[in-house]
């Protein structure tokens, strides 16, 4: 598989295990040795910073889509190679999916949940039909797992969870 440009979707915050930052760096490392764009919501806090950071140190391409009232708290990275600031957060959600080839999932709070639930029914309705990878760092992603196949085996979903996503746990996974 040949990935232009990757979408990640992670944290505004680093959590509490040491583990989350040091797979998006590595996630970031990847995505530059391997001359794939990084396309991301254009945050410089937590694991989104951790990621774009690791891409810029290897002199990699990152292109951050961020909401004006973001801007506005000035969590906007200043060092990106682009920066595009959009209305509101449905727009920059499309656009998130429509620049990538594929997106990758890290541990996140709510808006990460919100950009992967996307992806998946987008996917679902043949909105699109971009890979997803979910990182399960450390276990991160367990009970959510778990509850997909509940929803699955309860009769909830019309695909087969491995034809949704593809859980990897370690970021060079992705690209083997």
């Amino acid at each position: 598989m040949t990935f232009q440009s990757i979408a990640v979707f992670c944290g505004s915050k680093t959590g509490n295990n040491i583990l989350f930052a040091t797979q998006a760096t590595e996630l970031g490392y990847l995505l530059a040795e391997k001359n794939i764009t990084l396309i991301y919501g254009g945050g410089n806090k937590g694991l989104m910073a951790s990621v774009a950071n690791a891409v810029l140190e290897k002199e990699g391409k990152v292109i951050g889509i961020i909401p004006q009232v973001l801007t506005e708290w000035e969590h906007q990275h200043k060092g990106i190679t682009e920066l595009i600031v959009v209305e509101n957060m449905h727009v920059r959600k499309r656009m998130l999916y429509e620049k990538c080839d594929a997106a990758i999932v890290l541990p996140g709070g709510y808006g990460t949940l919100d950009e992967l639930f996307e992806m998946l029914t987008w996917n679902q309705l043949s909105i699109h039909d971009k890979q997803i990878f979910i990182l399960n760092t450390d276990g991160f992603y367990d009970g959510l797992l778990k509850h997909m196949n509940k929803m699955s085996g309860e009769g909830f979903l019309y695909n087969h969870l491995k034809e949704n996503f593809t859980v990897v746990n370690k970021p060079e996974d992705i690209f083997t």
